[in-house]
């Protein structure tokens, strides 16, 4: 089964790799793009639950938890901080489904 269509999706979010400084924009930037993993995740979880079920439920509650770390943070530094992590985990995430989405071709 071919996810041609879903990769593609998880590869434009990808562009997420520049963000480096937190501030408003980028900060939407990211949730934008987590809304979208999140999207696109579950629908390869419906189409091949052996295969995403395991990305869905772990990646997307790492995402969920290091977004939850940047809204709870008390001063720049660890706002800062905090948003570096969330995009690495974003990115980790969208690594690691695009690669699962190539194995299960």
């Amino acid at each position: 089964m071919g996810y041609a269509k879903e990769r593609g999706k998880l590869e434009k979010l990808l562009r997420i790799v520049g963000l480096n400084t937190y501030d408003e924009k980028s900060l939407a930037a990211l949730v934008d793009t987590h809304e979208k993993y999140s999207h696109t995740v579950r629908i390869l979880k419906n189409k091949e639950p052996e295969t995403f079920t395991d990305l869905y439920t772990n990646e997307l509650q790492e995402i969920k938890d290091s977004r939850k770390a940047v809204k709870e943070a008390d001063s720049d530094e660890t706002r800062q901080n905090s948003f570096i992590v969330y995009k690495e985990t974003i990115l980790r995430a969208l690594e690691k489904t695009i690669k699962a989405t190539n194995e299960s071709v």
